[in-house]
């Protein structure tokens, strides 16, 4: 089935009325299906298309408690550059969303690096998932962060978090953290969730929901969709809140 972090928080995204521009690779063979796949859930799908490599593909084992294991094949997403991520992916935009997975491979964070650059220059704000910590182990915290130096939304679970940090206490994660991003929100599984603001000095704890757990694959995507969107649509993270995003007349970018 279609998947992919950057895609799933698109695709979340549009179903909360949010108008995004997404952007990608995949292979020659796939790219109208996968160009109709996104824009029926309502995105604006940019992608580029190899022709050698195939279209990224994961498989995922999934434990009785919901937890889960991917094997995975990045395909085209390794020749993801510039040519297909250019400045005028950022015209018009409010935020940009970055999958970490664009970051572990030397061509992709080339590319995703440049485009940041000029995310900065015209001072919009972007956010980053660190997207997988076996990944984030072999690149090296200080590698990452300094990676996503100018984020202002930074997006970890709990195993990404200890890498980054050296510290297990969620409290002291996040306050790691926030010396570094304005906006930091930790995903703690079956804990629920911590979010913090820097400048404000706002903090927020929420447990999880009661539900039977059945596949954790793409939550944090969703998750990171519903806190972006509830940002644009110009609220803030508060103590038992929340919010459904109303649309907005420019769009947001994510690359995968």
């Amino acid at each position: 089935m279609p998947g992919g972090s950057g895609a799933n928080q698109a695709t979340w995204l549009a179903g909360e009325g949010i108008g995004v521009r997404f952007a990608g690779r995949v292979g020659r063979d796939d790219l109208a299906a996968q160009v109709l796949e996104l824009a029926r859930a309502g995105v604006d799908a940019r992608l580029g298309a190899d022709d050698i490599l195939p279209t990224g593909q994961i498989v995922v084992l999934v434990s009785e408690n919901g937890e889960r294991s991917f094997f995975t094949d990045r395909g085209a997403n390794l020749t993801l550059c510039r040519e297909y991520l250019p400045d005028t992916l950022l015209d018009g935009v409010d935020l940009v969303s970055v999958s970490g997975y664009a970051l572990f491979a030397d061509g992709p964070r080339a590319a995703v690096l440049a485009l940041l650059e000029e995310t900065k220059r015209r001072a919009i704000p972007f956010a980053v998932d660190p997207a997988s910590h076996s990944f984030l182990r072999e690149a090296g915290a200080e590698s990452f962060l300094a990676w996503c130096a100018g984020a202002r939304f930074f997006f970890p679970n709990a195993d990404e978090a200890a890498i980054l940090t050296g510290a297990q206490d969620p409290e002291v994660q996040l306050e790691t953290l926030l010396r570094r991003f304005e906006v930091v929100a930790l995903k703690l599984g079956t804990a629920g969730a911590m979010a913090g603001e820097a400048t404000s000095g706002r903090r927020v704890s929420l447990p999880a929901g009661k539900a039977a757990p059945i596949d954790g694959s793409g939550a944090g995507d969703a998750f990171q969709a519903g806190f972006l969107a509830s940002y644009l649509a110009g609220h803030r993270p508060r103590r038992g809140g929340r919010h459904t995003a109303g649309r907005t007349a420019r769009p947001l970018a994510a690359a995968a």
